[in-house]
């Protein structure tokens, strides 16, 4: 057997040897290494160093839940209130971080009181404690992403789609914030706020996420293009001109009836009795004479 092998060429030897049953396992994890080796050597750096940030980002969102919104929405976002004189706050596991960029961002979380309504105020974070926060919250379970600015940019927008984002809004969106985005009245002490002077990102967050007693229109609801046709509208909106110099709330013809009623019927009253008046003293001063 031995003088077998010492006759075979050296070509033919390690062809032999090659054909061993385990070689295909060498050649596999040799491959396995070269593709670690090159990967470790090109990619990694960017991807441990994101992985780093977001999990930094997420613990100070952390810290800074538990300082602000734990007394409410428990230690772990879980929902809080046991009637011992904390505000009870429904869970945020799923909320995603479009929600809490909106409650926060536009200052209506943290509460300071409960009430019917919570209102619009200054901020109390920073836009990096905002988008800490929001990390942290979408950390927790999967919800609705903070939308890419060009889902809510509008510089490009045109006469055709402002006036598709109109009839959207006149459909969806009047009965609560009224044809002109002035907001209105609802039951129970609560009302539609203004859309004016809102953030687009704001606006467009609060369709998304749908914000205390407003519906949701999802993604799968309304499409962003429609969104970000409605955001347009609400801008022409704004920038329009009142052509009588007051707009009255844009609330329509009872608010200006109203209006014309009170301050044109109650000139005319006051220039009657004014004239009534001149009468009667002119009658006086005749007598006398």
């Amino acid at each position: 057997m031995s003088e077998k092998r010492l006759s075979l060429s050296p070509a033919r030897f390690l062809s032999a040897r090659r054909r061993h049953r385990s070689a295909g396992l060498v050649v596999l994890l040799f491959g396995l290494l070269a593709v670690g080796s090159a990967y470790a050597a090109f990619a990694p750096d960017n991807a441990v160093a994101d992985n780093s940030a977001q999990s930094q980002q997420i613990e100070e969102g952390k810290k800074l839940f538990a300082v602000g919104c734990s007394s409410c929405h428990g230690l772990n976002a879980e929902g809080g209130g046991n009637g011992e004189g904390k505000m009870a706050g429904p869970s945020l596991i799923g909320v995603g971080a479009a929600a809490v960029d909106f409650q926060v961002g536009t200052g209506r979380m943290p509460a300071m009181q409960t009430g019917a309504q919570v209102p619009r105020k200054t901020p109390a974070y920073t836009q990096a404690e905002i988008e800490a926060l929001a990390a942290y919250v979408a950390s927790l379970a999967p919800g609705p992403a903070v939308p890419a600015q060009e889902s809510y940019d509008i510089s490009k927008a045109t006469d055709e789609q402002v006036t598709r984002g109109g009839e959207l809004f006149r459909t969806n969106c009047t009965a609560c914030h009224n044809f002109a985005g002035r907001g209105g009245a609802l039951p129970n002490g609560k009302y539609a706020p203004s859309l004016m002077n809102v953030d687009p990102k704001h606006i467009y967050e609060a369709m998304l996420t749908g914000p205390q007693q407003m519906p949701v229109f999802s993604d799968q609801v309304m499409q962003p293009e429609d969104k970000r046709d409605i955001i347009a509208y609400l801008h022409a909106l704004q920038e329009q001109k009142d052509p009588g110099g007051f707009g009255l709330g844009r609330l329509g013809p009872v608010s200006e009836g109203l209006w014309g009623w009170l301050v044109g019927i109650g000139v005319l009253v006051c220039v009657a009795v004014w004239i009534g008046a001149k009468g009667v003293k002119a009658k006086g001063a005749k007598a006398s004479e």
